[in-house]
């Protein structure tokens, strides 16, 4: 009996060393360990072993069905890293083989628009200046004038934090903050972003861009407003531009007026006889209200001053002929790779 047994393990462990893949090594396990397997039938009946032989050919047949089991376990983890192996090497990365062109970053459309501005504005002696996107109430509604009843203020026009704290509706509440702690003369710009409650379709955004202008100095009159901003036309959309002023109203400034360019099927017209064209608003504008001089501790008697804003969105629209503002912010590489 114990020869058989070590006879035994000798061809099990030797046919499990001859496996060559997973698919032969099971083979081998069944023919083994299966039910019908040669170890499996070749392990005595303890109650036919004699009471002298019990204890050896116990620890014989003991070592004969783990070490097999262990051999099995051994082999097949052996198999399995080397498939592993295998596939790494076949997915893993060619060192030998040229890298990829990264892609160049570019500038957002909104981006190139602001540059501008800041480009035409700095040459009349404006500065940039930032404020905080959520903002009093006091500073986005009050100080500029605008009534208690006012639509503006209502929940479903404006984001509320709480009563007295809103998502800035506008970058106007800069100007009020830059007057309070600065004596005129004031030749400031504030770029930002803004929100409102707009349902968001190709034409409106709950959330977008403004550029706030501000003048306050002695003597300053509506000419001095409409130069500016023909000069701010003729930067961006070139000498040809046609533009106009029609009257408006808002709260913060009076006398107000919307500016509008002459638009053309194909972006901006400069034949004013174009049957095609169009009247596009692009901006509003007025003169400072007394009162928001006055809110800021500004002699109203003294100094005189005009106001503007214009949407980013709006002017890369027309510049760049863009018929949806939702790919301003997809980043939809295709979109923003043509700037």
């Amino acid at each position: 009996m114990e020869e058989t047994l070590l006879r035994l393990e000798a061809e099990a462990l030797a046919a499990i060393a001859a496996a060559t893949d997973l698919a032969s090594l099971e083979e081998v396990r069944i023919k083994l360990v299966g039910k019908k397997g040669a170890v499996t039938l070749g392990l005595p009946n303890m109650r036919d072993v004699p009471a002298d032989q019990k204890r050896l050919v116990g620890q014989l047949a003991n070592r004969l069905r783990q070490g097999v089991e262990e051999a099995l376990s051994s082999r097949r983890l052996a198999f399995e890293a080397t498939a592993r192996e295998a596939a790494r090497a076949a997915t893993s990365l060619d060192l030998s083989l040229p890298g990829r062109v990264p892609t160049p970053g570019r500038r957002h459309p909104l981006t190139l628009v602001l540059h501008e501005l800041v480009d035409i504005f700095a040459g009349f002696g404006f500065q940039v200046v930032d404020g905080p996107e959520v903002e009093l109430s006091y500073y986005n509604f009050t100080a500029l004038a605008i009534p208690e009843d006012h639509p503006a203020r209502d929940d479903r026009d404006s984001f509320y934090i709480n009563q007295d704290v809103v998502l800035r509706t506008e970058t106007s509440a800069v100007q009020v903050r830059y007057m309070e702690t600065h004596e005129p003369p004031v030749r400031i710009i504030a770029p930002g972003r803004v929100y409102r409650r707009d349902a968001v379709d190709s034409t409106h955004s709950h959330t977008f861009h403004q550029v706030e202008g501000l003048l306050v100095d002695r003597g300053v009159s509506f000419a001095d407003l409409k130069g500016i901003l023909y000069a701010l036309a003729r930067g961006l959309f070139g000498e040809g531009v046609i533009a106009r002023f029609t009257p408006d109203y808002f709260p913060f400034t009076e006398p107000s007026a919307q500016m509008g360019i002459w638009r053309g099927p194909n972006g901006i017209c400069t034949d004013p006889k174009d049957p095609a064209g169009r009247w596009l608003e692009i901006l509003g504008c007025g003169m400072v209200d007394p009162q928001v001089l006055a809110n800021v501790g500004y002699d109203s008697e003294e100094y005189t001053g005009f106001a503007f804003g214009v949407g980013l969105e709006r002017l890369a629209i027309l510049k760049y002929g863009i018929d949806d503002i939702r790919l301003f912010f997809e980043n939809d590489l295709r979109f923003s790779g043509q700037f």
